[in-house]
């Protein structure tokens, strides 16, 4: 199976991408992690990808997907795949389709995590991670036994720089104003199944689990 996880910034992506590797033997490509890969490897598309690049021009579709081919191949992905972070748009999305497809694959399910815009921003705003061990806890839901202390390591916490209220707000209207339109593509295919976001980690896990039980081809 190959799959699509989505969901807006805080909802949990990471988090539960690692929860479905361990859970179905699917591997977890986020976009970002395939494509600088591709280029530190050297790999044929990662130097097109590259001279694309250096031009200060966006990679084209054609590529990307080639990329996404290439990764998907590979015995890691034997068992199916997650996607994080691809496709972004309607026409991306056709196109990686269509692409599958040439090599008798599909996407088989689309799960979106739906989180509630004030949980959200709790999570980011109240995020910390540890310097040492990158662990991670949260002033709201998480929070440490000493304050600005690591529990596992002693490590000094950090906030990112980004991890503010001006620009979570911000990356939630980008994220509304990108997905949506790839959102309501995935919903007229009927492959779209929409996943309670809040919770319990393991009890969100299984809700996609179930999700993608369900979609499984006869």
């Amino acid at each position: 199976m190959n799959i699509i996880l989505l969901g807006s910034p805080g909802a949990g992506k990471g988090t539960q991408a690692t929860e479905l590797e361990a859970a179905t033997g699917m591997k977890h490509i986020a976009s970002g992690d395939m494509f600088r890969a591709a280029v530190r490897e050297g790999t044929p598309l990662g130097k097109l990808a590259q001279s694309y690049l250096d031009k200060g021009e966006l990679v084209p579709d054609d590529v990307v997907i080639g990329m996404v081919l290439e990764r998907v191949r590979q015995p890691d992905c034997e068992n199916g795949v997650i996607f994080d972070g691809f496709p972004r748009t309607p026409q991306q999305a056709e196109a990686l389709q269509a692409a599958l497809a040439e090599h008798n694959d599909a996407i088989n399910a689309v799960l979106l995590l739906h989180v509630d815009k004030d949980v959200l921003i709790q999570r980011v705003i109240g995020r910390w991670t540890c310097r040492k061990c990158q662990a991670v806890y949260n002033t709201y839901f998480r929070a440490p036994k000493v304050e600005g202390v690591c529990d596992l390591c002693e490590g000094d916490l950090y906030q990112r720089s980004d991890d503010n209220l001006e620009t979570i707000n911000h990356r939630l209207d980008v994220y509304e104003a990108q997905t949506s339109p790839l959102i309501a593509h995935y919903r007229t295919q009927g492959i779209l199944h929409e996943i309670n976001g809040l919770g319990d980690i393991d009890d969100i896990t299984a809700r996609m689990v179930q999700a993608i039980e369900s979609a499984k081809p006869c």
